[in-house]
């Protein structure tokens, strides 16, 4: 069992929106064996959840994800998902090979953030290139939670958002839209090196999400309770078992090394799923296989268990069973949103589930109720700005 943190009252700086300082100013937390309670105002309701990590299902094997992923699909879909999963690979490495996509670095503005040794990379893109304010308030929070941030954007800004949002960063980076989140990383933490050295702490972030609408150190403190170690917020066994990378934190020389390493390695490719297993499911197989502990604030088998008996039918009417259920390969964020906020005080919604809802999930119209209303607006005028 790890060691036991006294109790301290929840840390309130940078919570400037009336909700979020409100209830960090009201109520305490509480540390056990890299558990964290806290009390919080949750919609109409008042609630207590407890962060606690969950090592990662690493006992998965690829049989078992291929007969749970044709769980979650009749077999029509299931060969239809297969074909172009083919022919997007296929017509990428076609692409790749003869006219291939060059990364190129545009601009290199200097921010008035300090430097710190946690260093967080965090990527944004907008159709537009507009940094709304929910996302120069993500990367404040970042900040805030200790982080120095480099922001790194695959679009193009208007110079006032250019400027607003070196005020919250170390060092902003302008990019060629290539190779999406991990390309961009690779790009910036090779930059960032050069001029900060090598983190203590390194954290990969991005502007897919949603909030947060609930206080974010909370979240933080459990994972750097943790100690050294691989950590997310949410685990998925999709294509196998691994950490989701909207969020993910290295701690200690080991696990930053592999994560920079990891970047370092990776090609682009202009095929989405090709770089979803070399760069976010690869990372985590690459922690697993070096022995670096891997954890997830919001485990597949603690949140599996919140789902009711006609949502499991729903998602895996084959593998509906409580038991069965915890290993099949469903999207947490998306298959499960709802359970994640009110069961679990996970305080994020992914953006294209609320924009586009590409499963056709029930239900999803209603994602205001979870959300506090002192928080919609500033994510009212982020979905705004990214278009239908």
């Amino acid at each position: 069992m790890r060691s036991l943190r006294p109790m301290r009252a929840c840390p309130s700086s940078g919570f400037h929106d009336q909700a979020l300082s409100t209830l960090c100013r009201t109520h305490k937390l509480r540390y056990q064996a890299s558990a964290l309670q806290t009390p919080l105002e949750l919609g109409f309701r008042s609630v207590t959840f407890q962060y606690r990590l969950s090592a990662l299902s690493a006992n998965i094997n690829s049989r078992d994800r291929v007969a749970h992923s044709l769980a979650t699909r009749a077999p029509s879909r299931f060969l239809r998902r297969a074909a172009e999963v083919l022919w997007e690979t296929t017509s990428a490495a076609l692409l790749d090979r003869f006219a291939p996509e060059m990364t190129e670095i545009l601009e290199i503005a200097e921010g008035h953030a300090p430097p710190s040794q946690s260093l967080a990379l965090y990527l944004h893109w907008s159709p537009a290139g507009r940094i709304s304010s929910m996302v120069r308030r993500q990367v404040r929070l970042w900040r805030e939670a200790g982080f120095a941030c480099v922001f790194i954007t695959n679009a193009n800004p208007p110079a006032a958002d250019w400027d607003a949002i070196t005020h919250e960063a170390v060092l902003c980076i302008r990019r060629a839209n290539v190779g999406r989140d991990f390309g961009a990383w690779r790009d910036a933490a090779a930059i960032a090196l050069q001029r900060f050295g090598i983190p203590k702490e390194l954290l990969l972030t991005n502007d897919s999400i949603l909030g947060p609408f609930l206080p974010l150190p909370p979240l933080v403190d459990a994972w750097r309770a943790g100690g050294d170690g691989f950590f997310g917020l949410t685990e998925s066994l999709g294509g196998g078992v691994h950490l989701q990378s909207y969020a993910l934190l290295g701690r200690g020389g080991t696990a930053v090394s592999e994560m920079l390493s990891h970047l370092a390695a990776l090609k682009d490719t202009r095929s989405k799923w090709q770089l979803v297993q070399r760069g976010e499911i690869g990372l985590s197989l690459r922690m697993l296989r070096a022995g670096v502990p891997c954890w997830a604030l919001f485990g597949q088998e603690r949140l599996a268990a919140l789902a009711d008996e006609p949502t499991r039918i729903r998602i895996a009417p084959r593998y509906s069973s409580a038991e069965a259920f915890a290993r099949v390969p469903f999207n947490p964020c998306h298959h499960l949103w709802r359970e994640l906020v009110e069961g679990m005080g996970y305080p994020y919604l992914k953006t294209e589930l609320i924009r586009r809802n590409p499963g056709g999930l029930p239900g999803v119209e209603e994602w205001r109720r979870v959300v506090p209303a002192a928080e919609l607006p500033i994510i009212e005028e982020h979905l705004a700005m990214m278009g239908p």
